[in-house]
């Protein structure tokens, strides 16, 4: 593992509200970033997601169905941003990252 000499990623891209929790992820431990990288939304949720998509697609979403489903998109979406982030973080801090051919292994 390098020692870290430059700044960290920026994180100017990502929506303002979670530009906080992305500096403060700057801090954390090699093993607390690969948590957040490795983290998953839940079956469950997946799941309701896959259902209201599915509702969505057929014209069937009421009102609270379709903020729900807006709820759980940005959710996802917030969570991919922050796995992305954390290998980012993991590889300026040095951290050697396997290939894409052993993850899918």
């Amino acid at each position: 593992m390098t020692k870290q000499i430059n700044a960290p990623p920026a994180v100017d891209y990502a929506p303002l509200e979670l530009q906080g929790e992305l500096i403060a992820m700057q801090e954390l431990t090699i093993e607390e970033l690969l948590i957040i990288g490795q983290s998953q939304i839940p079956e469950s949720q997946q799941e309701l997601h896959l259902q209201l998509l599915e509702k969505n697609q057929n014209n069937q979403l009421s009102e609270s169905d379709r903020l729900l489903l807006r709820s759980l998109r940005v959710s996802a979406d917030y969570l991919m941003l922050k796995k992305a982030y954390s290998y980012t973080l993991l590889k300026w801090k040095g951290y050697s990252l396997p290939d894409f051919e052993q993850l899918v292994k």
